[in-house]
């Protein structure tokens, strides 16, 4: 205790110090005005734009560190129907490091394409069990010196600080080098919303995010970080799901699904509960991944060879299932041309013409769009009465189309866009015929489940040469009912795209002598129903189906 001493009348000026020392400390004590919010926010557990509007994300991932040539995935991306793509970056320690001007491109196709960018380093993946991963302050220092490309984009670019900064060792780390980021990036001047992600390799098994979120949360200054939980085979029941995304919205905390697939190797996550959850919940989800995978995942790819005519089963379901990204993404109001910027569209490109139709791809081809500021790309849409549907999109006048149904009648057009994000107005239409493969051949196919599993099964294909001379040499093509997913096939080459299955012949089934047969087996994903194919066809003829 200090001792004081005896108190004295006081003066006037004494009096009038006093007060005035009273005044300033009201002055000094009360806090300013809060500015206004220069991009995203969190309030209320809720992520909101600059403009106060609810934003949910929906969208995929895509590795743009280890493909940076497929710059037209942003592009494609968007066609599909996304809002927002969550984008890997390297810092240098593990993977090439992705530069400022690099990140900077990046950017700048988001914008181009109206997409809200989630950028993550993925150097931080498994850390403390995955060798050369690195540590989230590490991540932090990457995203400083990187600042430049990011600064002013906060409408646009959130930050993810480090993808699944923790494997199952040292885990318990995570929420103090969560927050030491946190702070490190915010005393570097970064007003963005940050986003940061569970350890466990994302899944929070542990439940250290989920238990330390308030706590984190109350960390960042600026009161405007948002979790992201990742969901594989963790997550493999409804009442999973749906107990981790609850305790998120009823703490008032805001949650992202920021991967989540519909198989993987630790289990059988629940892509149907996680999409109908999060819709019921309207909280943002991004799947895994656009297209690239390897290491025993290539059936998480949502289109084959990063091509966009080519979804896969997985694909079909998260792009255009029940409570997919085409209908339910809402695209960021911050692209509403309410901006002040360039708000005028190009004009619409020329009716499109169709060259080398089969029975399953056409090519189209139109006259260039025109825009003050220049054409970044054209969006083909499929027209169906009053409805249009993304097909794909090209930076180009010309497309090939592939995957259509055989003897069906397909109707396209094609819609520009500028650098600003305008779209013009529609182009006419084209329809266009295919073929129907061609007449009956001397073949027979027998088609059989030979066994099944939750969301896989086996099945054996016996294709029959019922005419009187032999088969040199052979494709057989089908069509899945559902959405059925080739994963492995013995007997020839198979590829797959979107529903339909072309198999090339193996050196060794390549000769059919007459009345004789080969049989090929295959392993597949599915979802609930498993109808059979009812029609093949061999060489582009039909096939006796028994």
């Amino acid at each position: 205790m200090r001792l004081r001493p005896a108190p004295t009348a006081a003066r006037p000026a004494t009096v009038a110090a006093a007060l005035l020392a009273l005044l300033l400390s009201f002055l000094v004590l009360t806090p300013p005005a809060e500015a206004a919010p220069t991009g995203f926010r969190v309030q209320n557990g809720r992520l909101l734009e600059a403009n106060g509007n609810d934003f949910v994300m929906r969208g995929v991932n895509h590795a743009h560190t280890w493909y940076p040539d497929r710059i037209s995935s942003f592009a494609h991306i968007k066609a599909k129907g996304a809002n927002t793509v969550r984008v890997v970056l390297a810092n240098g320690d593990r993977w090439t490091r992705n530069d400022t001007a690099d990140v900077a491109n990046v950017v700048s196709q988001c914008k181009q394409n109206r997409l809200i960018c989630v950028l993550e380093v993925h150097d931080t993946t498994g850390y403390g069990e995955q060798s050369g991963a690195t540590t989230l302050s590490r991540a932090a220092d990457y995203w400083i010196s990187v600042k430049s490309a990011l600064a002013g984009q906060e409408d646009y670019v959130i930050v993810n600080i480090g993808n699944e900064p923790y494997g199952n060792t040292g885990y318990t780390a995570w929420t103090a080098d969560t927050k030491a980021a946190i702070q490190k990036l915010r005393d570097a001047g970064f007003n963005h919303t940050l986003m940061v992600d569970a350890p466990n390799w994302g899944q929070d098994w542990a439940f250290t995010m989920r238990d330390n979120a308030a706590s984190v949360f109350a960390a960042d200054p600026d009161r405007n970080t948002v979790f992201s939980i990742h969901m594989y085979g963790v997550y493999n029941t409804p009442a999973k799901v749906n107990d981790y995304l609850n305790r998120f919205v009823e703490a008032r905390l805001p949650i992202v699904v920021g991967e989540f697939g519909h198989n993987h190797s630790d289990g059988d996550p629940d892509e149907d509960t996680i999409l109908a959850t999060t819709q019921q919940l309207r909280l943002g989800y991004l799947g895994w991944s656009w297209s690239g995978n390897g290491g025993g995942v290539e059936y998480l790819d949502m289109v084959t060879g990063f091509d966009p005519n080519q979804l896969t089963s997985w694909g079909q379901r998260l792009f255009n299932g029940a409570n997919g990204i085409a209908a339910t993404a809402e695209e960021a109001a911050v692209y509403s041309g309410t901006g002040g910027g360039d708000t005028t569209p190009p004009t619409a490109p020329g009716t499109p013409t169709a060259s080398g139709v089969t029975s399953s791809s056409a090519t189209l081809t139109w006259a260039a769009a025109s825009d003050a500021t220049g054409v970044t790309g054209y969006d083909i849409v499929r027209v169906s009465g009053g409805t249009e549907s993304a097909v794909t999109s090209s930076t180009r006048t010309t497309t090939t189309l592939t995957g259509l149904s055989p003897a069906t009648s397909h109707t396209f057009a094609v819609y520009a866009r500028d650098a600003a994000g305008n779209r013009s107005p529609r182009s006419g239409t084209v329809t266009v015929t295919t073929s129907s493969g061609g007449s009956s051949a001397a073949c027979g196919v027998g088609y059989r489940v030979t066994g099944s599993w939750s969301g896989g099964f086996q099945g054996e294909i016996v294709l029959r040469n019922t005419g009187t001379s032999a088969i040199n040499g052979w494709t057989l093509r089908w069509t899945f009912p559902d959405s059925q997913r080739i994963t492995n096939l013995w007997g020839g080459t198979a590829t797959q795209s979107g529903s339909d299955v072309s198999v090339a012949a193996a050196s060794y089934t390549a000769t059919i002598p007459a009345s004789d047969s080969v049989t090929l087996g295959f392993t597949a994903s599915r979802s609930t129903a498993n109808p059979s194919p009812t029609a093949f066809t061999l060489n582009g003829a039909d096939c006796s189906v028994s």
